[in-house]
């Protein structure tokens, strides 16, 4: 079983295993259509559809096996203003595959950034990973814009290869690899 020695700290933020406790701050960005207008299935949701995602969220604590989601609470301040994930895809191949979705009022400031580089941080460093992807829609260019902060380099644009809202879409593919992680994280200033 791996997981950061909670909470994970950055200078603005600390991400935490999300609570019940959660549920206002999740249910404030999950009910917005604007944050959840890139989100595969998802509509905006009433507050009993976010108290079972907080449920589902909150179970999200550790990487185990494959397939299993490690799901982060980012908070500034006292609220929980976004949530960032890492899905174990491969233990052979040493790959996942990073999330984040965050509250549009909080947007324009690298909160985002922060948070997934500290996440990144850990799946390259203690949990050992060799490779972490990102998928998005291709119209979703704060999603790609936050992939390319990260240093992520866009590697596909697979054409029509999903359904999204009953239409066919577009999806982009970006990529890091541990070396490069390490080597842009040795050279950033401080």
């Amino acid at each position: 079983m791996a997981h950061p020695s909670y909470p994970l700290r950055t200078p603005r933020l600390l991400l935490r295993p999300v609570t019940p406790d959660d549920l206002d701050d999740v249910h404030a960005w999950q009910r917005r259509p604007d944050v959840v207008r890139w989100m595969l299935g998802a509509e905006p949701r009433t507050r009993e559809q976010s108290r079972a995602s907080v449920a589902a969220m909150a179970g999200e604590t550790s990487l185990r096996a494959e397939g299993d989601c490690l799901t982060l609470a980012v908070v500034a301040g006292a609220r929980v203003i976004g949530a960032v994930e890492l899905v174990w895809r491969s233990r052979a191949d040493r790959t996942a595959e990073l999330g984040y979705v965050f509250h549009s009022e909080h947007g324009g400031r690298g909160l985002a950034t922060e948070a997934a580089t500290a996440v990144l941080d850990w799946g390259f460093g203690e949990f050992g990973l060799h490779r972490v992807t990102v998928r998005c829609h291709a119209g979703n260019e704060a999603s790609a814009r936050l992939a390319t902060r990260l240093g992520m380099r866009r590697e596909a644009r697979h054409v029509r290869s999903y359904r999204f809202r009953g239409e066919w879409a577009d999806q982009l593919v970006f990529a890091v690899l541990a070396e490069e992680w390490r080597s842009r994280r040795d050279a950033a200033p401080g």
